[in-house]
């Protein structure tokens, strides 16, 4: 039996996750059901998509993936099943799997269109469970929709390359739990227009000129301990996913705070970088 993924902004609080679990299990006692978060914030789309992006290639090929963010169908925001990368999507078409179809071409899109469809104020229970049940027993796209080929895109993990190559404008498209900040900026990108130059990465009126690959990079071993940098030190680094973030080591929202919190920084702020 495939694995089915819940990636939501529902919460725990509320009914809806275990009634979507629930349900998955009246149709499938044998499915199995893994979180991948119910707290994404509210309507963020760069979040949840920035959050499937790297973790859906940890489960196995064939595993269907439900996105219950914005998921109220309208005219402008279609329900749509994707096959790309081997695994199963099944969302509304409002971007959020843009940061996985700009790498990977998919191999069929499809608008959902079931028999007799219950739109209610819950499409995640009464539209996306039934798909993702349906595929899990073997069925194909083409059964529950129609060829599509509208997939929007979100402009937002795209910086903009300015003077000619020799500066980069990025933004804030997550922040994590320790309060690291991650930007729009990719390492390839980076590289591919850095050329080998030195750099400042500017961030509120912080300046910063070298990135790290890990974050204990920050500290000079060979240093004695009271001549070091270390926690709550800020540093810049690329991360797991080859993004630039930027962190305080060993931060603590709930002491010291972190990378936002102490540099004043929030989704979409803008982060600058200047080739020398």
């Amino acid at each position: 039996m495939a694995i089915i993924t819940l990636t939501t902004d529902f919460g725990y609080k509320d009914h809806f996750v275990g009634a979507i679990k629930g349900t998955i299990y009246k149709e499938l006692a044998d499915a199995k059901i893994v979180d991948i978060s119910n707290d994404i914030n509210p309507f963020n789309i760069p979040e949840c998509a920035y959050i499937l992006k790297n973790s859906y290639k940890s489960f196995p090929e064939g595993t269907i993936h439900i996105v219950g963010v914005d998921s109220e169908p309208t005219p402008e925001n279609q329900h749509i099943a994707v096959l790309v990368d081997g695994h199963y999507f099944i969302s509304a078409n409002n971007g959020v799997i843009s940061l996985i179809t700009s790498e990977v071409t998919p191999e069929k899109v499809v608008e959902i269109n079931i028999p007799n469809p219950d739109y209610g104020s819950f499409p995640v229970l009464d539209v996306f469970v039934k798909v993702a049940c349906h595929i899990a027993r073997g069925g194909t796209l083409e059964v529950v929709g129609k060829t599509f080929d509208g997939l929007k895109d979100i402009r937002e993990f795209a910086p903009r390359i300015i003077d000619n190559g020799d500066g980069i404008v990025g933004s804030v498209i997550y922040i994590d739990n320790f309060g690291n900040v991650i930007t729009n900026i990719q390492k390839h990108i980076f590289e591919a227009y850095r050329k080998g130059r030195s750099f400042v990465l500017n961030a509120r009126n912080k300046k910063i000129d070298k990135i790290h690959n890990k974050y204990s990079d920050i500290i000079n071993f060979n240093l004695e301990k009271n001549n070091r940098k270390g926690p709550g030190d800020l540093l810049a680094l690329f991360n797991s996913s080859e993004y630039i973030e930027l962190a305080i080591y060993k931060s603590d929202l709930n002491t010291v705070g972190g990378a936002s919190t102490l540099l004043g920084l929030d989704y979409r702020d803008t982060i600058t970088i200047d080739f020398i």
